[in-house]
């Protein structure tokens, strides 16, 4: 339908003031809508992920001759390959691998120990370091038995663990790059009669300028010539294309419908809605709590225990009388066995499993802190559009008033009149007309009714689609049994006059979205809603799913309180939605989860994302993630109780008894720690 003349349910546009009274007003600084805040460290990490990458295959490659040339990995293999000189080309090789692949690491270490906060980094760069030394200098002389193949696969394992982890840090500045390409690049400004193309940060507050049929606004402003349907979902959360005629305000990165606007700039640039969102994402990000990973923590500890015990393992062997280079062997030992395989295994294995088991299952885990944490989640917050609603303007009730006509017979009539209507009324007729396989009739005389309906001749009968209005002005009675939701719209279709029926639409609510609400609640986990649609809208989807709470006509800062509101109150919260609306809440929560169907920006600003848009799949998230924290402390308490036994034992308590594990033996047992890390691992199941 070309026009409607019944109210468009949503929120009230008019109460948007983006004022800098109303609005955090940024703070003038060298970031334009050319350039997107946050954006800066984005060539550095991608960079970084592609030197990782560069060298853990670089590094791969030359491991494969130093095991072949390990004494130890030919005897566990039961072959001999030897040659003049075998320990010097292993020395080379291995050279390679310590200076090149290892130097993120090394640099790592440097930079822990300059912020006095030694973790997984300096271990590494310790365990590399000493197994790299002291294999050398068994090269050049010193009796024992070298560490070449350990201190590769270890370099080529830490690497590919952390070119993985790297390339997530990318997420946070390509959804300001979405956002920001949400506008578009130039305006049509008015001088006089003349229309000139000009960049977008060239607009000055009090221009005028032209949005052609189709095109984004590329400014807010206020409409001073003009109506049409503009598509604000993106930015709003308003499930139906809104109504905009003069002296109404329009959003910068909305999208207008058929009629052509003309446009007089309130804000552009740094104090244009969509910068102020930009700026929201870019705030809650960079304030968003970081857990520390608990590998870290243990890292830490290891490090920590050791560097004391190698160093007290050296001290006392000597002040015993021991030579030197057993001394150094028991240190040796000691620093070798607590190579972080097993524990730098732990998590990132656990993790690289189940984010491949998720994807199978439909959820793709972009934020692995969020992911461990999900476990946590006490308030779930749902947008309403796309998320427990279809998103999209549909047909909930055909009824007819005639007994000459059945409900497809108005279906039907209605389809042939709104067949090339781009209006969302006339698009949800149309689309549950062709899933009911109606034939549609091709209409004759067509005409548009202003702001009232369409009428047009169907099989030789006059016929008319309009609201509730046209039915008053032209005194013909509405049904009782009409007005059931208030968060329905109504359109009556009329025959030769006489009302044949209506036809009701609405943003259906999702069928799996009820059940998924309970299983919520029985897991002790509270429901509410936030939603850009008026108080009507919201409640009747908050009764239809008895729901905890809502929140209505809410905008993008609103959305971001609510969730540090529930915050402050000690709940761990989970915002789930799938617009740019709810990119800032998204960042925000604690747990961002965007669903499927929603926009790419939102997708890069959760944590979580959902491709088949089911709620329940949250609940399935919910349960996996305990599931993976459970196997990630199995594998934590695992690798550090290995190490807890395992170094003591290296050090020589047992010494007087006869006992002493050997660097070789404790390099085995450091291996079978990781074997068992990895099968752990591998034992982890999805719940569905």
């Amino acid at each position: 339908m070309e026009n409607h003349d019944q109210p468009m349910v949503g929120m009230d546009h008019s109460k948007m003031d983006h004022s800098a009274k109303n609005s955090t007003t940024l703070t003038p600084s060298k970031h334009d809508m050319s350039v997107p805040m946050g954006m800066e460290g984005h060539d550095h990490h991608a960079m970084m992920i592609a030197d990782f990458r560069l060298r853990f295959w670089i590094s791969l490659v030359i491991t494969i001759p130093v095991l072949v040339l390990s004494t130890m990995i030919q005897e566990f293999f039961g072959f001999t390959l030897t040659f003049t000189g075998v320990s010097y080309v292993l020395f080379i090789l291995s050279s390679i691998i310590f200076f090149y692949g290892g130097l993120p690491f090394l640099k790592g270490m440097i930079s822990e120990i300059q912020a006095k906060n030694p973790g997984m980094m300096t271990l590494i760069a310790m365990a590399i370091s000493v197994a790299y030394l002291y294999s050398t200098a068994t090269v050049f002389g010193l009796k024992g038995m070298d560490f070449f193949w350990e201190l590769a696969t270890l370099i080529d394992i830490m690497l590919v663990g952390h070119w993985i982890e790297m390339k997530s840090v990318l997420g946070a500045s390509r959804a300001l790059q979405l956002l920001v390409s949400l506008m578009p690049s130039e305006a049509h400004k008015i001088i006089g009669d003349q229309i000139t193309e000009v960049k977008l940060d060239e607009l000055q507050p009090g221009d005028v300028i032209m949005v052609k049929p189709g095109e984004k606004v590329p400014a807010d402003g206020i409409i001073i010539e003009g109506e049409s349907y503009l598509n604000e979902s993106m930015l709003t959360g308003e499930s139906k294309p809104v109504k905009k005629g003069i002296d109404t305000k329009v959003i910068g990165g909305s999208i207008n419908g058929n009629g052509s606007l003309k446009v007089k700039v309130e804000h552009s640039g740094k104090d244009s809605y969509m910068n102020k969102v930009i700026k929201m994402v870019a705030d809650a990000q960079a304030t968003k709590s970081k857990m520390q990973n608990l590998s870290d923590r243990a890292a830490r500890w290891l490090t920590y225990g050791a560097l004391s015990l190698g160093i007290g393992t050296l001290v006392v062997w000597l002040l015993l009388g021991f030579p030197f280079v057993y001394a150094l062997e028991r240190m040796v030992t000691v620093m070798v066995i607590s190579c972080p395989h097993a524990l730098g295994l732990a998590v990132p294995l656990v993790v690289a499993i189940s984010t491949a088991i998720s994807a199978q299952h439909g959820l793709l885990i972009r934020n692995r802190t969020a992911f461990e944490e999900s476990r946590k989640i006490t308030v779930i917050v749902f947008d309403k559009t796309g998320t427990l609603t279809k998103g999209e303007f549909g047909v909930s009730r055909v009824e007819s008033s005639s007994g000459n006509y059945s409900a497809d017979d108005i279906l039907r009539i209605a389809g042939a009149l709104e067949q090339n209507s781009e209006h969302p009324i006339g698009v949800g007729i149309i689309k549950n007309a062709q899933e009911k396989k109606l034939q549609i009739p091709k209409p004759e005389h067509f005409n548009a009714i202003t702001g009232q309906g369409v009428e047009a001749t169907i099989e030789g009968k006059e016929a008319k689609v309009v609201s509730p209005g046209y039915l008053k002005d032209n005194n013909i009675a509405i049904p009782e049994n009409v007005f059931t939701s208030e968060a329905e719209t109504i359109v009556f279709v009329l025959i030769a006059n006489e009302l044949a029926g209506f036809i009701a639409l609405a943003d259906e609510i999702r069928p799996e979205s009820a059940d998924a609400i309970q299983k919520f609640k029985k897991n002790g986990i509270k429901v509410y809603m936030a939603t850009g649609d008026n108080e009507t809208v919201a409640k009747s989807v908050s009764d239809a799913l008895q729901l905890d709470g809502y929140f209505a006509q809410v905008l993008p800062d609103k959305k971001v309180a609510i969730v540090k509101d529930l915050q402050s109150k000690g709940e761990f919260v989970a915002m789930t939605g799938d617009g740019i609306n709810d990119a800032p809440a998204l960042a925000q929560a604690d747990v961002g989860i965007a669903v499927g169907s929603g926009t790419d920006v939102a997708a890069e600003t959760a944590d979580i994302i959902l491709v088949n848009s089911n709620p329940q799949d949250i609940l399935n998230l919910i349960l996996f993630g305990k599931a993976t924290y459970k196997k990630m402390i199995q594998n934590l308490v695992w690798a550090t109780g290995y190490n807890a036994i395992a170094i003591p034992l290296a050090a020589g308590v047992l010494y007087s008894t006869g006992f002493v594990l050997g660097p070789a033996v404790g390099a085995v047992f450091m291996s079978l720690s990781t074997i068992v890390v990895a099968i752990n691992a591998k034992l982890l199941k999805i719940q569905v």
